[in-house]
């Protein structure tokens, strides 16, 4: 999930949200092949090759990955490596472009399969198994997506439905809180969401859907929605920064898919709360993996950076850089984090088998009930 730019901060939406341009990077799905090298590299020594696949080690990840300043200068003083970074798209797009150059590779190790395709990855033979050493590789295991070793969790984020609370206080309304009450004559034309198609905070939220009413009903819960007035936009930045009133927005509707990690990012300034909060009710939970990558020219350097990327100041770095929270229990959340993001409780969520065999099937199931 991209982002845009909160009221007091500029930086992640996806999550967050709150800065949505990263974010939403995340979402958009469809295939932009273009596989944009950046080399955030510092130059390790004069002499090395970048050319030499011993020097270098490639990481494919989405348009929105971020690390804390100096954390890859440092990893590649220490490894003796040079990181070049290949982004071809969001989410969506990373997994389908490495299942169409499975047997040459666009890198090394990839950052940022979430459990929404994980299964479409694995089954494709693109990754190759790996079990990190690093001593956040234990937390990692409980989102582990099956035994073949082929995935490591590196983060994780709840999406949600998010609510202008300030908009619904100075009507005099109550707000929504579940996904039943978003369906309700009194919130017509007040929700907008991403598309399920093209974003990954959209799938998150038709998978929600699944979750909560069963394959055999959220088809129904969609129509309600849709007859209810429910918006459908293409990115986070769409419905979170043009749609939504609440925020950054400057919208008319005061209920928006986003992250229950953005509420702290729409602190006014010079005030002590957001105003906006996440429906916990509604949420379905990403999970963001790395992996190295079968027939990567440098293995070893890919294994590296999966330990890289559980070390402890990547993972104390995630909620500031990626607005997603660490697999880590040991890193201490920013404050704002702990008091007005909590995650959710009991989050909705769909078998990684169900949702390999009928992903497909749901979104153009799905796209047939929004767009009439």
């Amino acid at each position: 999930m991209p982002r845009t730019t909160m009221p007091h901060r500029s930086a992640g939406a996806r999550r967050a949200s709150p800065t949505p341009a990263a974010r939403a990077r995340r979402a958009g799905a469809v295939a932009a092949v273009a596989a944009l090298a950046l080399s955030a590299c510092s130059a390790i020594d004069a002499s090395d090759d970048p050319s030499s696949p011993s020097d270098t080690v490639t990481l494919v990840t989405h348009d929105s990955f971020a690390v804390g300043d100096g954390l890859i200068e440092s990893f590649e003083r220490e490894s003796g490596l040079r990181v070049e970074i290949v982004t071809p798209g969001d989410g969506g797009s990373l997994v389908n472009q490495l299942v169409l150059t499975k047997d040459a590779p666009l890198g090394d190790a990839v950052f940022g399969i979430d459990n929404s395709f994980a299964s479409r990855a694995i089954d494709a033979g693109v990754l190759d198994p790996y079990t990190s050493q690093a001593p956040a590789a234990a937390d990692a295991e409980q989102y582990a997506p099956d035994d073949s070793g082929s995935l490591t969790a590196i983060d994780v984020g709840d999406v949600c439905v998010n609510v202008d609370d300030a908009w619904f206080a100075e009507r005099g309304l109550a707000a929504p809180a579940t996904l039943e009450d978003l369906a309700r004559p009194e919130y017509r034309d007040q929700l907008v969401v991403t598309n399920a198609a093209t974003s990954s905070p959209g799938l998150s939220f038709l998978l929600a859907t699944v979750g909560a009413f069963g394959e055999d009903g959220w088809q129904e819960y969609w129509q309600r929605l849709q007859a209810n007035g429910v918006k459908v936009v293409e990115s986070w930045s769409d419905a979170y920064d043009v749609d939504f009133s609440g925020g950054s927005g400057q919208g008319q509707r005061p209920l928006v898919l986003s992250y229950a990690s953005s509420p702290p990012f729409t602190v006014p300034e010079g005030g002590s709360e957001p105003t906006t909060s996440a429906l916990l009710d509604t949420c379905f939970r990403q999970v963001e993996y790395a992996g190295v990558l079968a027939n990567a020219q440098n293995p070893d350097g890919a294994r590296q950076l999966v330990d890289f990327l559980l070390s402890d100041e990547v993972q104390a770095g995630i909620p500031g850089s990626m607005y997603m929270y660490p697999v880590s229990g040991d890193v201490e959340l920013p404050a704002e984090w702990a008091r007005w993001a909590p995650l959710a409780d009991a989050p909705f969520a769909v078998a990684p088998a169900a949702i390999e065999q009928h992903r497909d099937e749901w979104i153009r199931a799905w796209t047939d009930i929004v767009t009439g």
